[in-house]
């Protein structure tokens, strides 16, 4: 019998509160795992979930996300909106230091916004802010040394929640001399808690923590507040098998895990010396279908699909319990999610045979990619096939590599994906991951004209009313085209040493290091 257990601590809201100690930074190593290695540095560029989760740690913005989900301040002291809600002019925080030494000025966040808005950085947020989403930024203009002026083309509602967009890279200010005089990308320089030490490709990235960093007073709160670099390295260590990541635990070779898998979780909760996060996430899980595929191009076969699935049972099966079925790109942890976007047609075998007929399929094989990186979406795949299967649907599996089926899914290059979506957490930029053009985005999975326009107008409106009013009909609309089938928002677990302190977990599911450290 063991002489104790490993702790569980279900965040059921935003995070687990930590006593407060009085510490100081020393000279030791928080060692965490990764699932794969980062794709780059570049914030924005290319980029996964990892990558967002080591790069936050080295680079900041004008604005972040706090615990409850709004924006609130970060290298900006604050911020005016113009009346005609089309100018945003932030005063800067003084005595930001960049990771060279240079301190920061306006100057330096007018040169950053206007690399992002060349579209030969290729920056992911790029088509959100050039006129081709929401709105257009005409102008980025330096007021004086402490003050910037961003101005849009139009008012725009979430502007301030695309900047601060993890997968934006937090539209991170940096120093000129992150690019050569060739203007090709070097490496980031920032103003975050930690920089980048030696990055060993496949292996390990390690940040080495940043003395000079200028902390913004206050506790924690989200990717903002109060920021200590207790530790005085940082090393995420790639390891693809979960598995091996939990035997590195246990064996005290790693201290962190990130992104458990259910089936490591199941067991770390029992193990003596550990302590499990638990938090649903607003990240997605779902099968996606190509609406331009020869096959599924059919609205009835794509009806079929979801109507073979019993996706309470898929559910089940493969969280164990730790998860809720959710129909809608809305999380369930949004406070804009209600009860009718939890409402999904039950599974009709029969229905889904009689579209198939109308539709005149005739048993064409339709491949479904997949991963094992992700192992629940894997599961997911298997328990769908044979589902689909009864109604007479053929799906085939291809496992790819995460990385392969990443850049397939950026270039629309599918059938069907069974694919996870890192948080949004934001309704509408919920609904703008899925929705737009494809023919200039080609990563969109729902190209519904009407769609797009209603999301623009769920961007611009400020009454909560009508707001939710757009995100019903929103929904209504989803359900009829059925682009994707969504399964669930995947929880977040978050594994660490029991002398690991001050780990946090909320509904983003990016682990934070800095505010931690060893007992």
């Amino acid at each position: 019998m063991r002489a104790a257990l490993g702790r569980t601590v279900f965040l059921g809201c935003l995070w687990a509160a930590q006593p407060a100690l009085a510490q100081t930074p020393g000279d030791y190593t928080i060692r965490a795992s990764l699932n794969s290695d980062i794709r780059g540095t570049q914030p924005g560029g290319n980029r996964d979930a990892n990558t967002d989760v080591v790069m936050m740690h080295v680079l900041e913005g004008l604005v972040a996300y706090r615990e409850d989900t709004s924006v609130g301040p970060m290298l900006a002291e604050s911020w005016s909106l113009s009346e005609d809600g089309r100018t945003y002019t932030f005063k800067l925080r003084q005595g930001v230091t960049f990771h060279n030494g240079a301190t920061m000025t306006a100057a330096d966040v007018v040169w950053s916004w206007r690399r992002y808005l060349n579209p030969a950085t290729q920056w992911r947020c790029l088509p959100d802010l050039d006129g081709r989403g929401l709105s257009k930024v005409v102008s980025v203009e330096a007021v004086d040394a402490q003050t910037v002026a961003v101005t849009l083309d139009k008012p725009s509602a979430i502007f301030l929640s695309i900047i601060a967009r993890a997968d934006c890279g937090q539209t991170a200010i940096l120093h000129p001399d992150s690019v050569g005089a060739d203007g090709q990308w070097r490496e980031p320089i920032g103003t975050g808690p930690y920089r980048i030490g030696e990055w060993k490709r496949g292996q390990s990235i390690e940040l080495t923590r940043f003395d000079r960093y200028a902390s913004r007073q206050g506790e924690m709160d989200g990717f903002t507040g109060g920021k200590v670099a207790y530790a005085a390295r940082l090393r995420f260590v790639v390891i693809p098998d979960a598995s091996a990541a939990r035997a590195a635990l246990l064996g005290n070779s790693v201290d962190v895990l990130t992104d458990v898998p259910m089936a490591e979780a199941t067991d770390l909760r029992t193990r003596a010396g550990v302590t499990l996060l638990h938090t649903p996430t607003m990240g997605v899980t779902a099968f996606l279908l190509q609406t331009r595929d020869p096959v599924l191009r059919d609205p009835r076969i794509r009806q079929a699909f979801a109507l073979s699935l019993d996706v309470r049972q898929i559910v089940e099966g493969t969280m164990e319990g730790m998860a809720q079925q959710n129909p809608s790109i809305v999380p369930i942890r949004s406070r804009w999610h209600d009860e009718a976007q939890s409402q999904r047609p039950a599974r009709n075998v029969a229905a889904a045979r009689r579209l198939l007929a109308e539709a005149g399929y005739r048993g064409q094989p339709i491949r479904m990619q997949v991963n094992r990186r992700y192992a629940n979406t894997y599961d997911a795949a298997v328990a769908a096939q044979a589902m689909a299967e009864e109604a007479g649907l053929k799906i085939e599996l291809e496992v790819l590599d995460w990385a392969t089926q990443l850049d397939r899914y950026t270039r629309g290059d599918y059938q069907m994906q069974s694919f996870i979506y890192s948080a949004r957490l934001d309704p509408s930029l919920s609904y703008e991951m899925i929705a737009g053009p494809k023919e200039t985005q080609p990563r969109k999975v729902w190209d519904n004209p009407a769609a797009q326009a209603l999301i623009q107008r769920s961007m611009q409106v400020t009454g909560d009313a009508e707001r939710q009013a757009i995100l019903a009909e929103l929904f209504k609309m989803f359900s009829q085209d059925v682009p994707m089938v969504i399964l669930y928002n995947q929880p977040d677990f978050l594994a660490g040493r029991d002398a690991i302190q001050g780990l946090r977990a909320w509904p983003s599911g990016h682990t934070r290091l800095w505010n931690v450290w060893v007992r």
